[in-house]
């Protein structure tokens, strides 16, 4: 199996396919789930030198002299060397009832971008001689045999219901074969 470099990939994004987190192409571990996504051991090991730009952590704590419960919402924005915000979401939201607390982090890892390798696909040759062109053609059946066209009146003793009588108007009579009627047609 053969194998191909992608050129320009700096950036280019992806679906987890386990936690459906929206990450970078190159990773071979998800930041969010940690699953591994590719089993390529020298990626995984420039993932794991990435060094860590950023790293705030914080407590934060229901006030002690508040009975009630105080709710919370953890929201993180991404602001681009012009100070115009390029993302925002919100994390997470809660409650912090009476004596408990939270700890917060946020971190960002920073790495050189990675050359993403995509396994080519194997060209798979038709196999000899000329294709099939599907299913052998059907001998037409008898007239006799043949079910009357939709909403076309039925001719003959097939017409007839139980002992002898007629189908009521506006409805197709139930044709009677070797395994006995057949259900209603759903309109």
């Amino acid at each position: 199996m053969s194998s191909a470099a992608r050129p320009d990939t700096a950036g280019k994004t992806r679906t987890c396919p386990h936690c459906k987190a929206t990450i970078l192409e190159s990773l071979t571990i998800c930041p969010g789930c940690l699953h591994h996504l590719r089993f390529d051991q020298e990626a995984a090991k420039r993932q794991v030198a990435a060094a860590s730009a950023l790293r705030v952590e914080g407590v934060v704590s229901h006030p002690s002299a508040a009975t009630e419960p105080w709710e919370y919402f953890v929201v993180i924005a991404v602001r681009n060397e012009r100070g115009e915000e390029v993302a925002r979401h919100v994390v997470n939201v809660g409650a912090l009832r009476h004596a408990e607390k939270r700890t917060f982090t946020l971190s960002v890892d920073v790495m050189p971008p990675q050359p993403v390798v995509v396994p080519n696909k194997p060209v798979v040759a038709p196999p000899p001689g000329p294709a099939p062109r599907g299913p052998a053609p059907r001998a037409p059946l008898p007239s006799a045999a043949r079910p009357p066209a939709p909403g076309a009146p039925a001719a003959g003793p097939a017409a007839k219901g139980p002992a002898g009588s007629q189908a009521p108007s506006g409805t197709a009579p139930a044709p009677r074969g070797p395994a006995g009627p057949t259900p209603p047609l759903k309109r």
